[in-house]
């Protein structure tokens, strides 16, 4: 018991210093912009902070302008953060920014969007011109080699629009019989596309496909175009493949858009990748994600998966808001760790000492088994008392513990051939030693202080302990072989002699 209570400080010492020495992290999250795909990633980035448990997350959005997101950068910079995320507005003008940040001693991660800085820790994105041109190399077999096509292009400077671009056009150089009509400018915004289509001067009514850079930008096409043109036939695709209800996944599957093509956000891999870097941990420097061409043979599918994830991550998003209710109404957090330790703590001293007390009991109960009369050496069996009389002058001649040894062997070979007769009487064993009943009681009586019935009632109980241990019999079958007429009676018996029920003992 010193022992474990010894062991129990020790635990609750490692646990109490594990607690106490982990850091808490400060990460600004400095958003270019604010849409419904960084809605999406902001949300598994505070998913991915919850589950951390030791993360705070600080959200900046500078919508679009360049300006605000230097004043923003540096704020949180001025904030005493321990990480920075950034994802920047444009290539260039974000980058003295990030390279004050990185000056500091702040590590930088720069996702989705690149910069010409190389002052960052990692980069994590999607494959931009990847998806540019397997966009182009979908839209030339849809068209088979020929036909006119228009893009609009993401925010001026920013490098999705150019690596996006840069991967379309290069995909249509193998297709000369595809002109493309126009490149407009857009700025990723539905209206920018509304804007650029009906300021264009050429020829509207023969476009076969546009190619917005994102989902919105190629809807805000498709709403221009049909109201120029009633009897529509362009087809229209995208980039960014969103669930929900206005997604680009569902806009496939409900052929609003032709296809479109899956940007992923992966909030919780940035919280991942930031905390691997503070804590010194190995890291990729450079990360593409995996994404996907989302078409109408494939749109169902994805938004059922899609959907089943929202439904998890919403249940989660509950989870996350009951127990943030349930901790604002506690003092500190320090007291819900203090709480949770002692639990832990109780927990494991009970388990503990309720193992202790079945070890103990069980080496109790052999103990037992093992120094009962029966189990004993005969020249280790305490005398109770001498005869009373010697039964011939031969045998008073002969040395006593001598003769008590051969007796009691002699008694306890005929009782063991019997043992499993139920009706076995003390006539019985006086006759197979010669003795009457009057002299087998006696002697046993004064060489072992017990009785005969009592030593057969322990023979019995004796040999039923070691078939239950060694065999798969029934309780019923070991006590019919015992000799027991009944197994509620071996059962009782059981329990005076070793204090536990014969079912017991297995388990």
């Amino acid at each position: 018991m010193r022992n474990l209570k010894l062991y129990v400080i020790i635990l609750l010492i490692a646990l109490t210093s594990c607690s106490q020495s982990r850091k808490e992290y400060k990460i600004g999250v400095s958003q270019c912009s604010a849409d419904i795909w960084r809605e999406k990633q902001n949300a598994e980035l505070r998913m991915g902070a919850y589950l951390q448990g030791n993360v705070e997350l600080r959200f900046a959005a500078a919508y679009d302008s360049d300006e605000r997101q230097v004043q923003q950068i540096d704020s949180l910079v001025e904030t005493g953060i321990d990480l920075l995320i950034v994802a920047p507005n444009q290539v260039a003008t974000i980058s003295p920014a990030i390279d004050r940040a990185f000056d500091k001693g702040i590590p930088v991660i720069v996702f989705e969007r690149k910069t010409n800085s190389q002052k960052y820790t990692a980069f994590i994105s999607a494959d931009n011109y990847e998806m540019g041109r397997v966009m182009g190399e979908y839209i030339a077999s849809q068209l088979h080699g020929k036909g006119r096509v228009m893009e609009i292009m993401g925010l001026e400077g920013s490098s999705p629009a150019i690596e996006r671009h840069n991967g379309f056009a290069e995909a249509l150089k193998r297709f000369p019989n595809i002109e493309v009509v126009a490149t407009l400018q857009g700025d990723w915004t539905e209206e920018s596309a509304v804007k650029a289509v009906k300021a264009y001067q050429g020829d509207l009514s023969n476009i076969d496909f546009v190619f917005g850079q994102n989902d919105r930008m190629a809807m805000g096409a498709r709403k221009t175009l049909s109201a120029l043109n009633g009897e529509l036939s362009t087809k229209f695709c995208g980039i960014d493949g969103l669930p929900g209800e206005n997604g680009g996944i569902r806009l496939v599957r409900d052929s609003i858009l032709d296809a479109s093509y899956i940007y992923p956000t992966h909030g919780d891999r940035l919280v991942q990748l930031a905390v691997d870097i503070l804590e010194g941990k190995p890291y990729e420097k450079e990360t593409l994600l995996m994404s996907a061409l989302v078409t109408r043979d494939n749109a169902r599918v994805l938004l059922m998966q899609n959907e089943e994830m929202m439904r998890q991550s919403d249940y989660l998003d509950q989870l996350h808001h009951r127990a943030d209710n349930y901790l604002d109404q506690l003092d500190t957090q320090h007291l819900i760790n203090w709480m949770s330790l002692g639990v832990i703590a109780l927990l494991l001293i009970i388990m503990v000492l309720f193992y202790l007390y079945y070890l103990k009991k069980f080496a109790i109960q052999r103990e037992r088994v093992a120094n009962t009369l029966w189990n004993m050496k005969p020249e280790d069996i305490p005398q109770a008392a001498a005869p009373e009389a010697s039964e011939s002058p031969e045998e008073t001649a002969e040395d006593e513990p001598v003769a008590a040894s051969l007796f009691i062997t002699r008694f306890k070979e005929a009782v063991e051939k019997r043992l499993d007769e139920s009706e076995l009487s003390v006539e019985d064993l006086a006759a197979d030693m010669n003795l009457s009943r009057v002299q087998l009681y006696r002697k046993v009586k004064s060489y072992t202080g017990s009785t005969p019935v009592e030593l057969v009632r322990t023979a019995r109980l004796n040999r039923g302990y070691q078939l239950l241990l060694t065999t798969d019999k029934s309780v019923s079958e070991v006590a019919y072989q015992v000799g027991f007429s009944a197994p509620s009676y071996f059962t009782k018996c059981f329990k005076e002699e070793y204090g536990l029920l014969p079912g017991d003992l297995r388990k």
